[in-house]
């Protein structure tokens, strides 16, 4: 499978990326505005939130995998398997 020339992907997602950039920037106003702003430092969602930024803005060339790992548990070995369901 090849990938999809980089001048043909930024033509193909700019609008959805770009909007999808305005709805977190409004996330994050809304928070900044909110009454008691500065308790959501010490929560670990927004340092997850924070991270994710700082990810998207690095060069790092596996972002998606690295931003969905932000929010994942790490495997567990101790697991309960799931009953089969019938």
């Amino acid at each position: 499978m090849n990938p999809l020339p980089a001048p043909r992907a930024l033509d193909q997602f700019f609008h959805e990326g770009r909007s999808k950039l305005l709805d977190l920037a409004a996330i994050f106003d809304r928070i900044g505005r909110g009454a008691d702003a500065a308790a959501v430092a010490a929560d670990p969602r927004h340092e997850k939130l924070r991270k994710a930024l700082d990810v998207l803005a690095s060069d790092a060339p596996n972002k998606a995998e690295l931003v969905q790992q932000l929010f994942s548990l790490a495997y567990d070995p101790a697991w309960k398997v799931p009953a089969p369901r019938f």
